[in-house]
This record gives C-alpha cells, sequence and structure tokens, in this order.
C-alpha cells in the first residue's frame, strides 16, 4: 500500500514537471513567435486597393481602372444569403470560436498523419480570422511557424475588432480568381450582377472559390466547379440557412457565367474613356487612378456620342469607298477547320455591326463568307460556324483602286474576292431601309482618318469625342493629339480681332490679287483665293468669310497687323504662340479639334471664356468631392430648413469676358452666312439656325468644319495620318461639312429652332448686302438686316482697304513697314 501511495506520488510529481515543463515550452513557443508578429492595428486603417470607376453624365458604367478589381462593400450592404454561403464553404462556426477553430485543426492533423510522405498538401483549417491574418500580414508559405503566427494574430485580431468587421475585411480581400477581389467585384466579373441580385447557385459559386480560384474555372474545369458548387449549396441545406426547394433548384441551375467587358462599358466611348484616365493620371498619379477607388462623373452624353461616332464613321467610310477597292487584307488556308485560324487572327472590336470573314467560294453573282468565331471564357474556340452569302449588290462600290480595271464598277462578285480571302462585312441594308436576311456588304477599313468633338459652349463640357475610324486599331487621339492646319476655319479668329477693334460686318476691302515681296532673298508670295483667277473686287467682310476669299483676308491681316491676330488666337486658345506670318491667318499653324471647338464655344456663348472639360467631379472612395469643373458661385443654394420666400439662387459667373459680346454676335451673324450661302451651304438642311465655317489647306491635305447651334459647338477634320492630298475636290464644305450635317440633324432632331440671341445695345440696320451701305428704299432686293455696335453705322461711302495707287498697282507696306509680318510661311491656304 505504502509503495502504491509513493508510486502514485511519484507520478503526480512527474506529470507535474511535465505539466510546468509543457506550459513553459508553450509560453516560450508562444514568445519566440510573437516576437515578430506584424502589427495588426493597421486593419483598423487598411485601405485596400480599390479599382476606379468613370461614369457618363447619365450615371452609366463608362470604364473602370485596376491593378486588382474590387470594389469595397461595407458588411451591412453584403447580403445575408451571401454572408452564410461564405461561412457555410470557409468557418461555418465563425461566430462561435474565438479566432482558432480547434475542431477544425483536429481533421486537419489527422489527415496530415494519413498523408504524411504522399507531397500532398496539407489541408489548412484555418479560420476566416486566421485567413485575413495571413492575408493581410503573413505570406502564403507552407509551414508550421507560419501557422503558429497565423493562430497567435488570429486571436488578437479577434480581441482587437467586431466580427462583422473581421467578415467585412475578408469578404473585400480575398481573391475569387478572373481578376476579382472581393464579393462585390466577383459578382460582377462572373455574373455581371450587384450582390443583391446573385442567386443561391451564384453565391454558392462564388463562396466555392477561396479554396482554389484556377481550379474551379467555369470553363476549363466545369464538372469540378459544379461538384464544388453543389458541396456549399449541401452546406447551407445543413446549417439550415436555405430551403430543401431552394437547395434542389440550386443544384439544377447550369453554371453560366456572363463575362464582363474591362474595356469602355459604352460602345462608341474608347476614345472619351482613354482620354479621361490620361487627365487621372496626369491629377493624381498611377496609385491614385488605380488603387484609390475614385468615383469620376464625366460629361459624356451616350446618345450623343453614339450619333457622333455613327456619323464619322460614314464620313470617313464614304470618301473612302469613293477612293476603290484596295483589296482583301490578308489571306486563309480555307481547308479543314477554316474557323479555328480565323479566330486566332486579330479582328477590331469596335466595329459592329462590321464582322470579320473568310471568303469560302465564290461565283459571279455571289461569294460564300464565314464569319470569325468568337471565343469561350476559357479561350476555347466556339464550335458554331456561321456564314452569310455577300451578293453582287454587296460589292457594285468596289471599284479597282489601281491597275487595268481602275475605276470600273464591278460586273462580278468574282471579280472583287476570291477563296481564302480575309475580309470585313456588315449586313445589306435593302430598300426598305432593312436588312436583307442572310445577305452581307462588302467592307474596308478606312485609310482616311479624322477626329469629332462636340461641346456644351456654356460650360465647356465635352458632350462626345470620336478620335478616328477605331479605337482598337489605333490609340491616337487625333481630337486632342492631332495637331493639324485648321486653314480657313481659322478666319472668324482674324475676323472677330477687326470687328473687336473698330471694324464692321459692312467693311469693304479689296478682293484682288496681292503680291508680298517676303524680303531677304525669299521672293514673292502670291496668295489666291480657291477658285483661282476669280475676284470679286470691293467686298464687305461678311461677303469675304462667307466665301472664304483668302486676299480679302491678307489685306485684312496687314491693316490690322499679325501681333493683334496672335493676341486673339492667344485668348481663344487656338495657338500657344502665333508667329507674325501672314499665311497665319489663313490657319497655316497647327492646332487641335478640342482647341478649335473651345475658341468657337467662346463666339457661341458671348465671348465668355471657357475650359473643356471631360469632367464634372471626381470623389475619393468615401465620396468627398476632390474636385469640380464648375467653378461658379451660387448664392443663396445652401437654403437650410427648405423653402422660406427667400430670393432664388443666383450664380455669379466671374469668368473672363475675352471678346466683347456685341462682337460675338456680328462674327456669329456673318457665320451664318457661310451656312446660308457660303461655302457650307449644305449644313442648311438641318433646318435650325447654325452658324460655323469650313476650312481646307494647302494642296487639300485637311478638310475641316466648325460650327454651333445655340446650345451645341461641333468641329470635324478629315485627313489621312500622314498627311496627303485628298483630292482635287475635297474642301471643307464637300468632306467636313456634309459629317456635320448628319450629326446636327441628329442631335437637334427633338430641339426648337431658336435663334441666336441679340446682345443689347446691337443695332440692326438693313444694308446693300453687296456693298455694305445703308440700303435705300429701292434696294430691297439685296438687302440683309446687318449688326453694328453703339457708335458705328454702315458706311456713307464706298471706302476700299487695298486699293490701287494712281498707277493701278495694289498698295503694298511702306518700305520701312517689319518685312517679318508679311513673310508667308507656308504658303496660301483657303
Amino acid at each position: 500500500m505504502r509503495l502504491l501511495v509513493r508510486f502514485l506520488g511519484f507520478l503526480f510529481a512527474a506529470g507535474t514537471v511535465v505539466f510546468l515543463v509543457g506550459v513553459a515550452a508553450t509560453a516560450g513557443l508562444i514568445w519566440h513567435f510573437s516576437k515578430d508578429l506584424p502589427d495588426y492595428s493597421q486593419l483598423q486603417d487598411y485601405e485596400p486597393p480599390v479599382m476606379t470607376r468613370v461614369h457618363a453624365s447619365d450615371g452609366a458604367l463608362l470604364g473602370e481602372y485596376s491593378k486588382e478589381r474590387r470594389l469595397y462593400l461595407p458588411i451591412q450592404a453584403v447580403p445575408k444569403l451571401v454572408i452564410n454561403a461564405f461561412l457555410a464553404a470557409e468557418d461555418k462556426n465563425f461566430y462561435e470560436h474565438g479566432g482558432i477553430d480547434y475542431s477544425g485543426m483536429a481533421r486537419a492533423a489527422v489527415l496530415y498523419a494519413q498523408n504524411y510522405g504522399s507531397n500532398r498538401r496539407p489541408q489548412g483549417a484555418s479560420t476566416i480570422t486566421q485567413q485575413v491574418a495571413k492575408n493581410f500580414l503573413l505570406t502564403n508559405e507552407v509551414s508550421f511557424s507560419r501557422k503558429i503566427k497565423e493562430a497567435l494574430l488570429a486571436m488578437r485580431i479577434e480581441r482587437a475588432y467586431s466580427k462583422d468587421k473581421i467578415l467585412e475585411l475578408y469578404l473585400n480581400e480575398i481573391y475569387l480568381g478572373l481578376g476579382a477581389y472581393g464579393v462585390a467585384a466577383a459578382s460582377l466579373v462572373y455574373f455581371d450582377k450587384s450582390v443583391n441580385e446573385l442567386t443561391v447557385a451564384e453565391a454558392a459559386y462564388l463562396a466555392a472559390m477561396p479554396k482554389a480560384p484556377g481550379a474551379l474555372h467555369p470553363v476549363r474545369n466545369h464538372d469540378r466547379a459544379v461538384e464544388r458548387r453543389n458541396y456549399v449549396i449541401d452546406r447551407l441545406l445543413e446549417n439550415g440557412w436555405i430551403k430543401q426547394a431552394d437547395a434542389d433548384k440550386a443544384r439544377k441551375d447550369p453554371l453560366i457565367v456572363t463575362s464582363r467587358t474591362n474595356g469602355a462599358h459604352i460602345f462608341a466611348g474608347e476614345y472619351f474613356a482613354e482620354e479621361v484616365r490620361r487627365d487621372i493620371f496626369e491629377r493624381y498619379g498611377e496609385k491614385k487612378l488605380y488603387e484609390g477607388g475614385l468615383s469620376v462623373h464625366t460629361t459624356l452624353d451616350p446618345k450623343i456620342q453614339i450619333e457622333a461616332r455613327k456619323t464619322m464613321v460614314a464620313g470617313l467610310v464614304t470618301y473612302d469607298e469613293a477612293q476603290g477597292w484596295r483589296g482583301a487584307l490578308s489571306k486563309l488556308d480555307i481547308t479543314g477547320d477554316w474557323g479555328v485560324r480565323l479566330a486566332d487572327l486579330k479582328s477590331l472590336s469596335d466595329v459592329a455591326p462590321w464582322r470579320m470573314a473568310v471568303v469560302l467560294e465564290t461565283s459571279d453573282q455571289s461569294a460564300r463568307i464565314g464569319f470569325q468565331p468568337g471565343r469561350e471564357l476559357g479561350g476555347a474556340v466556339a464550335k458554331e460556324r456561321q456564314t452569310g452569302i455577300v451578293t453582287l449588290d454587296g460589292v457594285r462600290w468596289a471599284k479597282a483602286a489601281s491597275g487595268p480595271a481602275k475605276g470600273k464598277t464591278p460586273n462580278a462578285v468574282s471579280q472583287v474576292l476570291s477563296p481564302g480571302d480575309i475580309i470585313y462585312a456588315d449586313p445589306l441594308i435593302g430598300k426598305d431601309g432593312n436588312p436583307v436576311d442572310g445577305q452581307y456588304r462588302l467592307r474596308q477599313l478606312p485609310e482616311v482618318s479624322g477626329a469629332m468633338v462636340v461641346m456644351d459652349p456654356w460650360t465647356g463640357r465635352v458632350l462626345a469625342m470620336v478620335g478616328g475610324f477605331s479605337f482598337d486599331q489605333s490609340q491616337f487621339n487625333r481630337a486632342t493629339q492631332a495637331y493639324r492646319q485648321p486653314g480657313s476655319s481659322f478666319k472668324p479668329i482674324v475676323y472677330s480681332s477687326a470687328l473687336d477693334n473698330g471694324y464692321t460686318p459692312s467693311t469693304v476691302v479689296v478682293d484682288a490679287p496681292i503680291e508680298i515681296d517676303q524680303g531677304q532673298g525669299a521672293g514673292v508670295w502670291r496668295p489666291e483665293n480657291y477658285s483661282a483667277g476669280k475676284y470679286q473686287g470691293p467686298t464687305t467682310l461678311r461677303n469675304a468669310l462667307r466665301l472664304s476669299l483668302n486676299t480679302v483676308t491678307v489685306r485684312l491681316a496687314q491693316d490690322i497687323g499679325m501681333p493683334l491676330i496672335g493676341e486673339y488666337a492667344k485668348r481663344f486658345g487656338v495657338y500657344d504662340e502665333l508667329p507674325n506670318y501672314l499665311s497665319y491667318a489663313l490657319g497655316a499653324g497647327e492646332t487641335t479639334v478640342m482647341r478649335m471647338v473651345t475658341a468657337y464655344s467662346m463666339f457661341d456663348n458671348g465671348g465668355r471664356r471657357v475650359k473643356p472639360t471631360l469632367i464634372d467631379r471626381i470623389q475619393d472612395r468615401y465620396g468627398h468631392t476632390i474636385f469640380k469643373h464648375d467653378a461658379r458661385e451660387c448664392r443663396g443654394c445652401d437654403a437650410p430648413g427648405g423653402w422660406k420666400n427667400q430670393p432664388e439662387p443666383q450664380l455669379v459667373d466671374r469668368r473672363e469676358q475675352v471678346l466683347d459680346p456685341m462682337t460675338a454676335y456680328q462674327i456669329t451673324s456673318m457665320m451664318e452666312g457661310v451656312v446660308q450661302a457660303g461655302t457650307a451651304t449644305v449644313v442648311k438642311e438641318v433646318g435650325k439656325p447654325i452658324a460655323g465655317k469650313t476650312g481646307t489647306t494647302n494642296d487639300q491635305k485637311d478638310a475641316w468644319f466648325v460650327g454651333f447651334s445655340p446650345d451645341i459647338v461641333v468641329g470635324i477634320y478629315m485627313g489621312y495620318d500622314k498627311p496627303r492630298n485628298l483630292g482635287r475636290t475635297a474642301t471643307g464644305g464637300h468632306l467636313a461639312a456634309p459629317i456635320a450635317r448628319d450629326f446636327l440633324k441628329l442631335a437637334l432632331a427633338d430641339k426648337p429652332a431658336v435663334p441666336f440671341k441679340v446682345p443689347a445695345g446691337i443695332k440692326l440696320i438693313r444694308v446693300d448686302s453687296k456693298t455694305g451701305m445703308r440700303a435705300g428704299p429701292g434696294d430691297s432686293g439685296r438687302t440683309i438686316l446687318e449688326a453694328f455696335k453703339p457708335g458705328t453705322a454702315p458706311p456713307d461711302n464706298y471706302s476700299v482697304i487695298g486699293v490701287a495707287d494712281a498707277d493701278g498697282r495694289l498698295q503694298q507696306p511702306s518700305p520701312d513697314a517689319d518685312r517679318s509680318l508679311f513673310r508667308p510661311g507656308t504658303g496660301g491656304l483657303y
């Protein structure tokens, strides 16, 4: 008995020693691993990388920019279904444990022992809290030391933060495949839905992803993905979080994903979205753009943007097709499965309804074509092969651009196409205006390019922008990056400079040949009108602008001086510095469509400075406004307590007045004449008050039109990226103005015909449209109402600038004049 007691005492002592040693060892282990633990308090102020989202003016999503596609949702905004799905898949006891699930650890230990030496990755027993510790504070290293640190951090995190906060961090940080981080982004990427719209099956699939996103790809690993999804559904049912009927239905639901694009989300908005991206990058830098979670509200009007894109592309294609068919893009071997080889070719994604196709067989009357098949989410080529017929009507336009048959209309499809040709085609439109079933029209990617900008003249808000034929083909934005000669579309700047300094629309300048000695052996410059050899003689400024007379503009520039014109060009933002050469009065300098449209906006709004903008407002991730374009003060807009019969709010506009409002109206009225009876008469078909000016550069390298109604300004240029002659009759009136006409017809279709507002102080006096002098009682045949400022009036006698001297020679600058002012530089433009 005594021996037994002594033995038990020995065992107790030994056990106590072992226990104490174990406790000491455990404490030492905890102390050892606790020394280098990261500071978990940073989770309190954690700001995950969040994508920047760009919206159109109507709220539609225009684009998203990120390195990690993530939208941060507070836990209160995450539906209970989604939360339960992730708890069922990852940690059903999350709200009960203190950061470590000991039963789960025991199961993992047993499996580890069973699989020891098999090279299988150990099964984790991590709780959601442990995953937060690993994802935010540790690495993915597979080791016992990392697991110990993870457990220690989990317990500390549990003591410091609420369960909801921990779950919020987890649901927003976790990677769920296809570049999506967090449940909000994954819901959009996989199903193009917000989290509130997810079904049981969809929520279960997302909850299945954290274990192995790559191994559960919805296409490449479809069966495994469905199996794991159904496992999560079963756990939801087992935990009582869904009903049996819901589980049965969810298991039967097919796993179908709706892939969400990474590019611009509004068709035709690619150039606009990229310009906004560049703007944000320049303002805030790369990190803020791709990780800052900015909400960008842009000025883009989707309806106007689509109309602008449609008319600009139609204008480019119409011109290009008139130059003839240049041949197929390339050749393709059509033996066997041509679809796989065709799918590998790069096609333009933003030219719908055009589609790339290969010619399969041809005859005199038609050609059978096969369209490029799409690719599934996993990258596999779709099995379906769609074909169509290109008829003779679909190739009538395709006259040969070169060779013996140049300019001849084809009378057989086989003259244009042959088997293996890679082409573009779109549905053939019948005489009734509807697509002809199964029939297609041959298309050709235009070589010519151009740009269009549409702006609100009162605010500078850019409503639409077309930077070329296809953003997918070329990301070079010709609206903002292409510097081209504006030609005669610059003349309104010259004429407004004169009108602002004592001249009137009835001022008469002689239109006749002129010679200017350039000095220093540079020879004589003889600028000519577009109709060479035809001159009007003494001409009013109104008629000179209407007919775009070069010799009148040069004489006017001589009279007022190039330095003054340069000052106005700088005021309007057309040029930063304008050289003092007379040829620059004819638009020989280089500028952009954006700058020209901004300048014309100041004519339209009564001479107020406007700064062009693509962005209305930018908010940070917390909703605070960090940029607002409209800087006008609104007095009385803040009305605490509601309406109490106080005065109406007033907008205080402190923007600079760059041009006298009366001058702005005079030049607008003169440009209305350009549309009504000048070089832009095609625009008259719009049927609304429109003012504008055409422009054509030397050798017909660029064709321009910039014009406006009282509430919208549009500017267009057309030309080759490497400038070359557009053709003998390629003027702004023939190429650019018809595009503007087609656009304005659409944009103003539901707008009333509002006339331009006449500013206070302007006198409208009836004058002779030919001489500019006051009209008499019997002159009703050719009289117009002309706008005059106070203190000015129609001339009483016929005074002409640039008259001939006694010997019949046109007056020249005096010998001591600064000859640099008359040096033409690049020659005459019209």
